[in-house]
Order: structure tokens, then C-alpha cells, then sequence
């Protein structure tokens, strides 16, 4: 069958067979002419046989690419043909190869290793690093602290410790209702000035035990208590004592201070009140019924109305007298039930 290929289909090989062929059968044609012609010599033939010449096959693709191989040796060369590369042994190149990918695969293993390690030295050396610095830090302050001097705390003085709450000038006097500071002692004054005047930010929150209203039936009063006594609690009405005590505790001196003539007049008559006679004081949790056994007048320095008491008690305070305002009127109650 006819090979119908085109040349640039060929391989170089198959291009050199086609080219030997043709060189051979113009050989051939040119004996030929010349034997017709006479100009050529008949060769001796010892056995008297002539032996046709071969013919020679083109090869398929196929066919060619099967034989390619063994028949190499035997296909024509060029003098100027680029030499043939040498044949590669398949076994050696798989050892090559093996050991190439082995030692890089240790390489890496190493590389990973060394890495591993140089991260745990950077690590204990932060570490050590971190613990020499606290102790470092540790021991200079413990160097300043010896240095400063020691300084006793200064003690801390409430007007309550110096004069009953509640007290002012008379609303007719030359500068109106103003503490006054005569009250306190000259020496007591510069400490004691700055709780008078300095406004309270933030007062103590209210809980379930929390003085919440004060309610006096004989005087028809029914007012809300503000935590603290001072000048701005008394202005919004019944101002309690900041001290500690609850009108639910088992023992303590509930403390309750308000005006007598200015801000709502609200304890305007607490003389008039007799021992026998109750008030209520409010929570959120319960009412508490406190009866009076008696009341004094006393100087606006004896604090010593304000001393906490082993029963629980109550204790109203306010200026007296009406429109003077240089002395205290204290009633004294105890509690004696709840609702």
C-alpha cells in the first residue's frame, strides 16, 4: 500500500531511507543504460547463478517506529549528520533520581529541625529575658520605697465629729440663712470649711433597708429622707446621718436633722411632741415605729447625742429656737414594732 504521507509528516530517518532508495534506484537505472548501451563489464558468477538484488521496502509509521530501534546501525549517515546522544541507562537514571530526592528530602528534615530549635531558644530566652526584668523592676521599687520617708496618715475629721448637723444663721439676719461657722472652733474651722461648702457628687445608693420616708401623725408630716445631713440634703428635706444605720437594725442611732425655719420649716415644731407619742419610719422592706420618751435642748457642739446606741433608737434633731438658731433641740425614741 502506498505510503500518502506528506514530507513534513516524515521523520528525519524515514526522509534518509526514501533518500537512499532513490539514490539506489538511479544507480540502477544508470547501469542499466549503460549495459544497453555496452559500456559496462559483466561480473564472473562462479556458480553460473545470478542473484536478483533485494528490494527494498519504505516502512510504514508503524512499522517504521517498530523498527526504528534495531535498524539504526544500519540506516545511512552523513558526514556532516550531528552525532547520535547517547543512549541512558533507565535503571541508573532511577537510582540518580532516588538519591537526589533523598538527600533533598534530608536537607529539608534538617532545615526543619534547626528552625524547631532556633524557636525554642528565642523563646526560653524571651522568657529569661522577662523574669531578669520583673526582678529587675521588683527590686528598684523596693530601692525607692526605702527611700521615701514613711508619712502617718492624716486623720480625717467630720463635722459631725465637731458640731450637731443642721446648724445656720436665721433667715433675718444681715447675710440670710448661711452655715454658721461660729459653731465651730477657730482651729477646727480651715479642716471642717471645705465639708460644709463642697457639694456631694454622688450619694450612697438606695438598698431595701434604706430610710426612705419619715412620717410624724402629730405634727401631719409626711416627708421623703435624703441620705446625708449636709447643707444641700437639707435643702430637699429630711437629711439622715451618714452613719451606717439602718432603720432595720437590731441596734444603732438612727439620726434625722431638718430645718426649723428655713427650707419647708419641716421640724418647725418638734416641741411639741411628748414622750408616748410615735413616728413611722419607711423602707422598701418595712415600716418601722419608733416612740418618743422625752427630748432636751442642748449647745450645738454636744455631739454626743450622735453616739451610737446598743438598742435600736432614733434621734430628730433641729436648730431651736425658732428664728435664734443658737442652740439644738433633740428628741429622743426608740423603735418598738414594725408592719
Amino acid at each position: 500500500m502506498r505510503d500518502k504521507r506528506t514530507v513534513e509528516e516524515l521523520s528525519v530517518e524515514e526522509l534518509e531511507r526514501i533518500l537512499a532508495v532513490k539514490r539506489r534506484a538511479e544507480r540502477q537505472s544508470k547501469l542499466e543504460r549503460m549495459r544497453r548501451s555496452g559500456r559496462t563489464v559483466e561480473p564472473t558468477v562462479p556458480n553460473g547463478k545470478q542473484h536478483p538484488p533485494k528490494s527494498v521496502v519504505l516502512a510504514t509509521a508503524q512499522a517504521s517506529s517498530r523498527t526504528a530501534a534495531p535498524d539504526a546501525e544500519l540506516a545511512p549517515r552523513f558526514v556532516d549528520a550531528p552525532d547520535q546522544p547517547a543512549r541512558h541507562d533507565p535503571d541508573r537514571d532511577r537510582f540518580w533520581k532516588s538519591f537526589v530526592n533523598q538527600a533533598l528530602l534530608l536537607v529539608e528534615i534538617a532545615a526543619v529541625v534547626g528552625l524547631v530549635y532556633l524557636g525554642y531558644n528565642l523563646v526560653q530566652s524571651l522568657g529569661m529575658l522577662e523574669r531578669e526584668t520583673a526582678e529587675a523592676q521588683r527590686m528598684a521599687e523596693e530601692q525607692r520605697s526605702a527611700a521615701l520617708p514613711t508619712i502617718a496618715p492624716t486623720p480625717v475629721l467630720r463635722i459631725d465629729n465637731v458640731v450637731l448637723p443642721g446648724g445656720h444663721t436665721p433667715p433675718n439676719s444681715p447675710h440670710g440663712a448661711q452655715p454658721n461657722l461660729n459653731e465651730i472652733p477657730a482651729n477646727l474651722q480651715p479642716i471642717v470649711q471645705s465639708q460644709l461648702f463642697q457639694p456631694v457628687i454622688n450619694r450612697p445608693p438606695q438598698t431595701d433597708d434604706t430610710a426612705l420616708r419619715l412620717i410624724i401623725p402629730k405634727l401631719n408630716l409626711d416627708q421623703t429622707v435624703v441620705q446625708g445631713a449636709d447643707w444641700e440634703a437639707l435643702k430637699q428635706g429630711v437629711g439622715q446621718l451618714l452613719n451606717g444605720v439602718n432603720p432595720g437594725d437590731q441596734s444603732g442611732n438612727l439620726v434625722l436633722n431638718a430645718h426649723n425655719d428655713i427650707y419647708g420649716e419641716l421640724f418647725r415644731h418638734l416641741d411639741q411632741l411628748e414622750a408616748g407619742d410615735q413616728f413611722q419610719v419607711q423602707t422598701r422592706r418595712a415600716i418601722y415605729t419608733y416612740e418618743i420618751h422625752g427630748w432636751e435642748i442642748v449647745g450645738p457642739n454636744d455631739v454626743h447625742v450622735l453616739e451610737s446606741t446598743s438598742d435600736p433608737t432614733a434621734t430628730l434633731i433641729s436648730c431651736y429656737p425658732y428664728m435664734v438658731n443658737n442652740k439644738r433641740i433633740v428628741v429622743f425614741a426608740s423603735r418598738v414594732g414594725s408592719t
